[in-house]
């Protein structure tokens, strides 16, 4: 029988670009965690307001938060695998820089995959506005994922993921400007099912997007993912993304 890190060491991985407004409950929300050993990398994507300054007032007072900077402005993806690229952690986990968790968040997920034997994990979420208040939404994650399952859409949060590094070596999103965090779900399902747990355990700031915006998004990206990234045929990739669109446009109304 494999030994068990009860203490794990998480790495959190964060993109930032002009984030400086909901940086400070961000880094908050990640210091209140109960499991307490981890390490938190933000990769600054060329901000061009305080946020530098403000991540390396809370460095000061906590090794644990690591910062680095790009030299161009590259987009989240890239900067995403800058931050795995330095990981350390037994676990990798992702939240965006204006989104939260709650306290108990990284200790219960640690656990929930350790007893479980699972390497791949997601769970719920629920929704807060612009200024953090709270929108009664929650996204509940599905039980049990395949990669069958995600073609369709994607089920997954990613301020919810984590995954085992030690099972499957750092993991890295492929060079497309958006949907890059639905690529890397879609490898990582190729090699074990993912599991979702079925409590709220971070919150998700919504914008100002419109959902025509985000439908163009949707049809650009995952035709991306679906023939370059995962080079499915021509019909499936149209299946799939008529699949993708219908799905999606039943979750707005």
């Amino acid at each position: 029988m494999t030994n068990v890190n009860m203490n794990p060491l998480i790495t959190i991985v964060t993109p930032v670009y002009n984030s400086e407004k909901y940086l400070a409950a961000h880094l908050k929300s990640v210091q209140a965690q109960t499991h307490q050993n981890w390490e938190h990398i933000l990769v600054d994507d060329c901000s061009k307001d305080g946020s530098e300054a403000l991540i390396r007032s809370f460095q000061e007072k906590d090794e644990r938060i690591v910062y680095h900077k790009l030299i161009t402005n590259q987009g989240a993806g890239v900067a995403r695998n800058k931050a795995i690229e330095l990981a350390k952690g037994d676990y990798i986990a992702f939240l965006d820089s204006d989104d939260l968790w709650h306290p108990k968040k990284l200790e219960k997920q640690v656990h929930f995959m350790q007893s479980n034997q699972y390497h791949f994990s997601f769970t719920d979420y629920d929704v807060i506005d612009e200024k953090g208040q709270s929108l009664n939404k929650i996204m509940r994650s599905k039980p049990h994922v395949t990669y069958k399952k995600a073609l369709y859409k994607n089920p997954i949060g990613c301020l919810t993921v984590m995954y085992d590094v030690n099972y499957f070596g750092k993991q890295y999103m492929p060079s497309i400007r958006k949907r890059q965090d639905y690529a890397l779900w879609l490898k990582l399902l190729k090699k074990t099912d993912g599991y979702g747990l079925n409590e709220s355990l971070s919150s998700y700031r919504t914008g100002n997007d419109s959902i025509s915006a985000n439908k163009l998004d949707l049809i650009k990206y995952e035709w991306k993912i679906y023939r370059e990234v995962e080079q499915l045929s021509w019909f499936k990739s149209v299946f799939f993304l008529v699949s993708a669109v219908i799905l999606k446009m039943k979750s707005y109304f």
